[in-house]
């Protein structure tokens, strides 16, 4: 490099010797100087989940200042695309409790959170994905649920273990094996079969609170007839794969605007944003290997739920899931279509 440097120079280092290369060596430090400083270190797990607490200390602060906002920030809450400052930003009005779960991603600049804090003094459960670039965030996404029932909420004070606790090194699987076991939940909700999906025994869903699987004392959702409840119950009882195998997700039309990409291999966490599809038919579904429930009735739809899932897989095995969603009308949007 010397050499071809001299030679351009047409021999004019020579006499200068040491000057001339510490003048070259400024130059080129000059010219790396702009680079170097519009690159902020890399954003590792610590830091991805220290942005994510300065973001929703500036939300409860309600000073989007507070947040390391990039210029060109997007935002959007439950699919609507807002401005900085608007939708929980002007509510929210406790910080997040001691129930908060994050999935940081700094393969991707990407952190999913999912939390209970209080809007206007009443509680909601907030999933939220942020992403960032040179340690600013550039998209931030809101996902709000504003109607919390009582039995939810006792099971929306401290997280499960299972979601804080690292998964062994010789228990870890790839990035991209996490991917597929989370995808293919969704794909055995849509066609109705769990062989694609290694769950395992020990599975439990949660939804917006309420326990809807293994469930040992299963509730039926609020005000629902006494026969339609009990059935219900039943069926909450079920484990994660037999559930989907009863037959009792047919009113699932499909599970669309999958964006499954953000991965914790360290504590074996995956978490997912998607769009479930409800046309509103059928009105019965018919039961499989359910004892005393050959079908039940099932008045859904047309409406869509927005999503947010966080899933705890080990050893190959899905063995938690974290869930919450809310309701919007029929084939609606995500908000992040390009």
């Amino acid at each position: 490099m010397r050499a071809r440097a001299a030679a351009r120079l047409g021999g004019w280092c020579g006499p200068c010797g040491v000057l001339c290369w510490a003048l070259l060596a400024a130059g080129a430090l000059l010219r790396q100087g702009p680079v170097l400083e519009a690159q902020a270190p890399a954003c590792d797990r610590g830091c991805l989940t220290g942005i994510a607490d300065s973001y929703l200390s500036a939300l409860v602060s309600h000073d989007p200042a507070k947040a390391p906002m990039a210029r060109n920030v997007r935002f959007t809450e439950n699919t609507g695309q807002l401005e900085v400052g608007e939708g929980l930003w002007l509510g929210a009005s406790d910080a997040p409790s001691a129930f908060r779960l994050y999935v940081p991603d700094p393969a991707i600049g990407q952190v999913g959170v999912m939390g209970t804090m209080k809007e206007f003094d009443r509680p909601v459960l907030v999933a939220l994905r942020l992403r960032v670039v040179n340690r600013r965030v550039v998209e931030a996404e809101h996902l709000v649920v504003r109607t919390l029932s009582e039995p939810g909420l006792k099971n929306l004070v401290t997280p499960r273990a299972a979601f804080s606790a690292d998964v062994p090194v010789g228990q870890r699987l790839s990035r991209a094996e996490m991917l597929r076991i989370a995808d293919s939940y969704y794909d055995a909700l849509s066609k109705g079969t769990s062989a694609s999906t290694p769950f395992a025994d020990d599975c439990v869903r949660h939804e917006n609170g309420l326990q809807t699987s293994t469930n040992r004392m299963p509730t039926a959702p609020p005000a629902l007839p006494r026969e339609q409840a009990a059935a219900f119950a039943t069926l909450a009882a079920l484990g994660c794969a037999a559930q989907i195998d009863s037959q009792m997700f047919a009113y699932i039309t499909s599970v669309d605007l999958r964006r499954i990409q953000i991965v914790d291999e360290e504590k074996g966490l995956v978490f997912g944003l998607t769009m479930f599809r409800h046309l509103g038919k059928p009105r019965t579904l018919p039961l499989r290997g359910v004892p005393g429930l050959t079908s039940i009735a099932m008045n859904v739809g047309p409406i869509d739920l927005q999503a947010a899932h966080i899933f705890k897989i080990a050893g190959g095995s899905l063995h938690q899931i974290e869930a919450m969603g809310y309701t919007l009308p029929y084939k609606s949007k995500s908000g992040w279509e390009r």
